[in-house]
């Protein structure tokens, strides 16, 4: 079984045979299918084990390419894992997918989404996919936040006037993302492009009176537990859930852009504010679920957000779910 304690998360694990995923999902034959730019649902469910899933699509950064974007590797290089990927070479194809859990009675949204019109203008689609999914946003009554970057917790609050979206809801995020990212002293601290995001954060987060600060390793509702997987965000964490007979585990931006990362686990990404960390996590998370034979989802997976891994050297094959 996938090990809770953070020496096991954060340890090496060795490698084992590649997971599937049953029922009607199906992978690609090749390590990425010809993939479209955009889904054409907005919306698709699946089951592991016990749990119900909900993929919802948010929308898609259509990033222009920038040599600073994977430290130490040239546009020509990244333009040329994802066109091996299968992907646009036209821009960095970085699209969001939040996903909706149905167990025990409860409703729960992993992260927020990027809040329509306060990210990117291609990431707009999340309320109206959510309602035609069926999923009231009224009924969410728990949502676990990974960190705090604004494709992930601008959801939370109304554009302008930053009123909180999910006033009832409980906010589930590690002590140590939420103490960082509201500690005022780090605004002066921060590159000059995220200092009006850490300023949002810090002057409305700590109003709010429905967060539940918790630590790495606790088990934050029946079934899901929160681990810390540093790197990405001083305190970004992954999600592990007990379906029954399968485990699942909500890997936030652990890997994202896996067209890059997979078969390059050693770039570092601009995004990841500590770059060696970050490279370090990702290796021991994703052979921890190879080896646990855990499924997985990712905020920046090709929607509906899922795929498989599997060992290749020292780097990793990803195959992407397809609907």
């Amino acid at each position: 079984m996938f090990n809770m304690t953070r020496r096991m998360v954060l340890g090496s694990a060795a490698a084992a045979a590649a997971f599937g995923i049953a029922g009607k999902l199906e992978f690609a034959p090749a390590a990425f299918a010809e993939t479209p730019v955009e889904p054409l649902v907005g919306f698709y469910k699946y089951k592991v084990g016990s749990l119900e899933v909900t993929a919802v699509y948010d929308g898609i950064w259509r990033k222009p390419h920038d040599p600073a974007f994977i430290k130490g590797v040239s546009v020509d290089d990244t333009k040329a894992a994802l066109a091996k990927a299968g992907l646009t070479t036209d821009f960095m194809p970085i699209p969001l997918t939040v996903v909706v859990l149905t167990m025990n009675g409860r409703t729960i949204m992993m992260d927020a989404g990027s809040g329509v019109g306060q990210w990117q203008a291609n990431a707009t689609h999340l309320p109206a996919n959510m309602k035609a999914a069926g999923i009231d946003y009224r009924a969410i009554d728990t949502i676990m936040i990974s960190h705090f970057h604004p494709d992930h917790v601008w959801g939370l609050m109304e554009k302008g006037t930053n009123a909180p979206v999910f006033p009832n809801a409980e906010l589930i995020v590690n002590a140590a993302e939420y103490n960082w990212w509201t500690d005022p002293s780090r605004l002066a601290k921060l590159p000059e492009g995220r200092k009006p995001a850490g300023k949002r954060i810090v002057e409305n987060f700590p109003k709010w009176k429905n967060w539940k600060l918790v630590e790495d390793g606790t088990e934050v509702v029946p079934g899901i537990r929160i681990m810390a997987a540093p790197g990405h965000t001083p305190g970004h964490s992954v999600y592990h859930v007990d379906a029954g007979s399968e485990q699942f585990l909500v890997s936030a931006d652990t890997m994202y852009v896996p067209a890059l990362l997979a078969p390059h686990p050693e770039w570092q990404g601009a995004y990841d504010q500590d770059g060696p960390m970050a490279i370090a996590t990702r290796h021991r998370i994703v052979d921890q679920v190879i080896a646990d034979n855990v499924r997985i989802c990712g905020s920046h997976f090709p929607f509906p957000g899922t795929g498989s891994f599997v060992k290749d050297g020292n780097a990793y094959a990803f195959t992407p779910t397809q609907i």
